[in-house]
This record gives structure tokens, sequence and C-alpha cells, in this order.
């Protein structure tokens, strides 16, 4: 984890994107001397799967109506 001041952090920011990207850095950005933000890598989150197969259906017909077969495990 590299530590930089909100003045340097200022003057070389797309250099610390590069780093936290490329090297897969935090970078922590101080201000008189206390931590105010951290940049961190980007990473992508994975699809959530709850909904993931929404809208991928279809109903044909009416699936209310009864089945026009007779089954046979209700006779014995």
């Amino acid at each position: 984890m590299l530590q930089v001041t909100a003045a340097d952090f200022k003057t070389h920011c797309l250099q610390y994107m590069n780093d936290a990207n490329q090297k897969h850095q935090t970078i922590i950005i101080t201000k008189r001397g206390k931590p105010v933000a951290k940049l961190v890598p980007y990473e992508e989150e994975p699809p959530e799967l709850f909904g993931r197969m929404q809208d991928t259906g279809a109903i044909n017909g009416d699936i209310m109506a009864p089945l026009d077969v007779d089954w046979d495990a209700y006779h014995e």
C-alpha cells in the first residue's frame, strides 16, 4: 500500500491510476498527514445469480387448463 499527499496525487494522478491498475496497488491519499481517500484497482463484480434467467422463458398455451391425458398413477 502506497501513501501519497494530496498535492503529490494532484500532480501525478494519471501515473497513480496506472499503478493501481497495472500493479494492483492500493494508494492512500492524505491531507495534512491524515488519510482522506483510497484509490483501489477496479474489479469486475460477478453477475448476480438471482434473476439471471429473467425474460428467457415463454409460456405457450393455457397453463391452468387440465390435461387431456389420463394418468395411470391414479389407478391401481
